[in-house]
């Protein structure tokens, strides 16, 4: 008898969540602006987090492009989603 060995690692592994308090994890920065532009709109964005790419012709694309490259704009607009979140909870 010419038996395979077994496989050591399960048919269907389940991920670990590495972040389980993590309120951002999962959470793209494009889900993030489409959810702020919906519930806030950009001239409330602008009045929060003060970018250009909020106030000179707003688009997600442009917004993606600048947050990506400049960590402390994407950092506010990270805050900015948690307390609208949070807002929106209550």
């Amino acid at each position: 008898m010419n038996e395979q060995p077994k496989d050591p690692r399960p048919d269907n592994p389940q991920p670990k969540n590495t972040q389980p308090k993590n309120p951002l994890h999962g959470v793209t920065l494009a889900a993030m602006l489409e959810y702020l532009v919906a519930q806030l709109g950009w001239e409330k964005m602008a009045q929060s987090v003060d970018i250009l790419c909020f106030t000179n012709e707003p688009s997600i694309t442009s917004s993606l492009k600048f947050l990506r490259k400049v960590p402390w704009a994407r950092g506010k607009v990270e805050e900015l989603y948690l307390r609208t979140k949070a807002r929106d909870r209550r």
